[in-house]
């Protein structure tokens, strides 16, 4: 099950550096080499070319749940600014993190998230977690 994971209310010169940021951030996690993808945009018209707003990543067994979003939260924690991550199941469902609603519960926040990102796959006992 892939996951996307968008940046929304930030400045268009920012968005990029964000996103690849973010990056940085999951793939310092051994359990998430190779599952992380960068998403360009399309161009808008008049520009020489696309920006990077999203990120893909493949979720699996193992936990891999778990540490996408242990760093997610971690990382927004961390920021200076404040940030706004829509995150995308395959079925359309969707779920904000954003700086100002995780500051101060880590540990709660990481508990939802993972249990929010694993939901249907349990259901289909897919035996993602």
């Amino acid at each position: 099950m892939d996951v996307t994971l968008e940046f929304c209310d930030s400045t268009a010169s920012g968005v990029s550096d964000d996103v690849r940021s973010l990056r940085q951030w999951l793939l310092s996690e051994p359990d998430l080499h190779g599952r992380v993808t960068l998403v360009a945009a399309a161009p808008d018209e008049g520009t020489l070319g696309s920006t990077v707003e999203t990120l893909m990543v493949a979720l699996g067994p193992g936990g891999v749940a778990t540490a996408v979003a242990s760093v997610l939260i971690s990382w927004i924690r961390r920021r200076v600014t404040d940030i706004n991550v829509k995150i995308t199941r395959p079925d359309g469902s969707t779920c904000e993190v954003s700086a100002s609603n995780v500051h101060d519960k880590h540990a709660e926040s990481v508990r939802e998230l993972t249990g929010w990102l694993t939901e249907r796959e349990r259901h289909r006992g897919d035996g993602v977690e």
